[in-house]
């Protein structure tokens, strides 16, 4: 009897329209595939292996198991897209490889409500074969449903800051470590007196370390947000890196919170994405939760391995981070444009019902990409400040002040070079940093 070759079957490669989307977690790769290999047999062996079978037939893998379990290819698309084998012969990538977008639905059945099964399904094993990068997950409401997401969201941190109409402003201790409670809140006073809206530790200094104990830094750096709210009539809020091991991040949480604390940081690659999930789905837990990105270059800056950062913004919005870092293209990163777009749309694009994200830029941002950032993004955006603030020629106080003057310009129409006239700390930013589209420079990084 004559049997059709299962990787060629309409089973494992149905039609979209032959599938009930809300059973599939759909995952989009980037594949590269030799000349003359075929990209069917190709997609069919990824889902396969990553979900009932093996790199061989095994007896128990039968029809009825792949129907409900194995993972289906709804989409190959070759980027160019060859239908004539004459065109083949052309050279069209890196090591004469053909390349595809390949759309494979992994059911939500294999998964369900498990972020750690989630990335062992959609990537696993495969992500050691050369030339295969995830795109993109697109998730069913009824896998969404059972996360909560964001506690408080955009809406959330607004109201708890009073602030609705105009951007964010957020600066990071600096220097990152090594620093005394002491030290850090003199430094804290100073940027939230000036304006700062929230002020965070860097992801370099989390939870107790020798030279700056948690609960100290806690009850320094919230006694200087006091002191400088009286004087400007505003709140700060104080992100406090609570990273650790994960048998500690509760524990460090709540330190946090007894202490006066009003909102909590995490390095989200460092303890993991359940482990923020595990954060903020805690009735305990009441303050907001910044994420910050750090290590995730490590396996999204490669165009044709690991997963993009589009992913990696979908799965920090589904743990529960309220604001999460991403790289803008102007100060010291390299992220493309689009990229960074994509990835601030992804925060804060309607998820169903998940609450969205504050999207939170930093690295080298100075006053005069201001106006830039808020044409790229609106006003529901939080600027990261570090240096730009600290390194101000005036001190940390001036740079914040200089960053409030060139927001207000930039929400009532004024440019930059006309507020300058009447804000000195506006004016020495840009003698020394420039403006955007006039002369500020990557090579004002060092790095």
């Amino acid at each position: 009897m004559i049997k059709q070759n299962r990787f060629y079957s309409d089973l494992l490669n149905p039609l979209y329209e032959g599938c009930d989307m809300n059973d599939l977690c759909v995952a989009t790769y980037l594949i590269g595939a030799e000349k003359e290999e075929s990209a069917i047999i190709k997609a069919a062996s990824i889902g396969i292996e990553q979900t009932t079978g093996s790199w061989v037939d095994v007896p128990e893998e039968t029809d009825e198991v792949r129907a409900k379990y194995c993972s289906k290819t709804i989409g190959i698309y070759e980027v160019p897209a060859f239908e004539n084998q004459m065109n083949v012969n052309l050279s069209v990538g890196p090591d004469q490889l053909r390349f595809y977008v390949v759309r494979i639905g992994y059911p939500v059945a294999n998964i369900d409500n498990n972020i750690p099964l989630l990335i062992a399904s959609i990537t696993g094993n495969i992500m050691s074969m050369p030339y295969l990068k995830l795109l993109d997950i697109d998730f069913p409401k009824k896998f969404v449903d059972k996360f909560q997401g964001p506690k408080f969201g955009i809406e959330g941190i607004r109201k708890m800051l009073n602030v609705y109409d105009r951007p964010l402003l957020n600066n990071m201790i600096k220097p990152c470590t090594g620093y005394t409670p002491e030290v850090g809140a003199k430094l804290f006073y100073e940027a939230a007196v000036g304006g700062v809206d929230i002020i965070k530790d860097d992801e370099l200094i989390g939870g107790d370390r020798s030279f700056n104990a948690l609960a100290d830094r806690v009850k320094a750096n919230m006694e200087a947000a006091h002191r400088a709210d009286a004087i400007k009539g505003e709140t700060t809020m104080y992100a406090c890196n609570i990273t650790d091991d994960v048998s500690k991040l509760k524990e460090n949480a709540m330190t946090v919170i007894n202490n006066g604390g009003n909102c909590i940081m995490v390095d989200v690659h460092g303890v993991g994405y359940s482990a923020v999930r595990m954060l903020a789905e805690d009735p305990e837990i009441t303050v907001p939760i910044l994420g910050h990105s750090c290590f995730n270059g490590a396996f999204t800056c490669s165009p044709y391995q690991g997963m993009s950062s589009k992913v990696v913004a979908k799965l920090a919005r589904l743990s529960g981070c309220d604001i999460y870092l991403t790289q803008p293209p102007y100060g010291k990163f390299d992220n493309t444009f689009d990229n960074y777009i994509t990835n601030v749309n992804t925060a804060k694009a309607k998820m169903y019902d998940v609450k969205p994200v504050l999207p939170f830029v930093g690295g080298g941002v100075v006053p005069g990409l201001v106006s830039k950032f808020l044409d790229d993004c609106g006003t529901d955006i939080l600027l990261g400040v570090g240096a730009g603030i600290h390194a101000h020629p005036m001190g940390p106080q001036a740079g914040a002040k200089a960053f409030r003057a060139a927001i207000d310009a930039c929400m009532n129409g004024v440019s930059l070079r006309e507020k300058a006239k009447e804000c000195k700390e506006l004016q020495a930013s840009i003698d020394k940093w420039g403006i955007y589209g006039e002369d500020h420079s990557k090579n004002l990084y060092a790095i």
